[in-house]
């Protein structure tokens, strides 16, 4: 599966009854909502990072990347945005890039 395909799946989801659809009951509750569920999907990805534990941590980053895409659709911002974002910034190093960053 690739991050758009996902992306296709998450709009899909969005436009559901909320009875229906996780998607479409968390998006209901608001932008803030989204961004908590994804924040905790990311603390406990970090976890499994640290663990070292391997299948666990591949299934955390399902859960952040799937939660980062809603998050993404709460506020408006497409992955077509975040992908050019990306390919804006392979123009230069990753260290000239965070130097050029505003404090």
């Amino acid at each position: 599966m690739t991050l758009d395909e996902l992306d296709r799946i998450v709009a899909a989801r969005a436009g559901a009854s909320p009875e229906e659809s996780w998607t479409a009951q968390l998006l209901a509750k608001g932008p803030e909502k989204a961004a908590e569920k994804f924040g905790e999907e990311a603390v406990e990805a970090i976890i499994e990072a640290v663990k070292g534990d391997r299948a666990r941590l591949a299934s955390e980053a399902a859960d952040v990347l799937f939660h980062l895409l809603v998050m993404l659709r709460a506020r408006g911002v497409t992955l077509a945005e975040v992908m050019a974002e990306l390919d804006a910034r392979q123009q230069k190093s990753g260290l000239q890039e965070k130097a050029e960053r505003p404090e």
